[in-house]
């Protein structure tokens, strides 16, 4: 106990020294632990801790300009797949195929072509293989029979190219010959490609117009009568 004691006595023996030390050293006067408060700003935060390390590389990702884009340019369609001859051989088969009926578009006016164009260009290569390799042979004969392009033959020189070649097939067993494959096939794309097109569409609706078509309300009360529809005769 007295050597505690006497350690204690040392070290508070210590600690006044180092204080009237340090007033002679100031004046007599201890500055303060923190600064009094004299009405200025607060002092600023510290600075946020740096990025975690799997955000390294990230601060100085920007996303990229975003440049305009009109209407015009969106609806241009380029040709992809098939080449000038191709398509042009494509055009003209599609107008001969599907021409245009009544008040509806034609194959060329709904572009079928174009959409041809980007449908077997993403198609297996086998059926790529199968449109130009049967547009080529086309074009082919025409130069062969008539001497000249099958795209500028009159739709009789044409028919003679075609007919012999279109079968009567069902959905899902189209002809084997790869040449009348060929022929039966890019009918039906193209007849297809044109009953769903947009104009097509906008066709069908403008046939609709007029014809009194209209929706009527489902009423969940069945007993009620149906009395106040026009053209419906009253049930119970």
């Amino acid at each position: 106990m007295q050597r505690r004691e006497f350690v204690k006595a040392m070290m508070a023996a210590s600690l006044s020294s180092k204080v009237v030390l340090a007033q002679q050293q100031t004046g007599g006067q201890v500055a303060p632990a923190t600064p009094p408060q004299t009405g200025l700003a607060p002092t600023p935060a510290p600075p946020a801790p740096g990025p975690v390390p799997w955000m390294s590389g990230l601060d100085n990702l920007k996303p990229p300009a975003l440049g305009e884009i009109t209407a015009d340019m969106v609806a241009v369609t380029e040709t992809r797949f098939f080449t000038g001859l191709q398509m042009a051989t494509l055009r003209h088969l599609c107008d001969l195929l599907v021409p245009p009926w009544g008040k509806y578009p034609g194959a060329l006016e709904a572009g079928a072509p174009e959409f041809l164009d980007f449908l077997i260009g993403a198609s297996p290569l086998d059926r790529q293989q199968l449109f130009q390799g049967g547009l080529d042979r086309l074009d082919r004969e025409s130069n062969e029979h008539f001497h000249k392009a099958f795209a500028a033959l009159a739709p009789a020189e044409a028919d003679t190219l075609i007919r012999p070649w279109l079968r009567t097939w069902m959905t899902d067993h189209p002809p084997t010959e790869p040449y009348a494959r060929f022929i039966n096939l890019a009918h039906a794309d193209i007849r297809t490609a044109t009953i769903n097109s947009q104009a097509w569409a906008q066709a069908a609706d403008a046939q609709s117009r007029g014809e009194a078509l209209y929706w009527f309300p489902v009423d969940p009360d069945l007993r009620r009568k149906l009395t106040s529809a026009p053209g419906l005769a009253p049930n119970a």
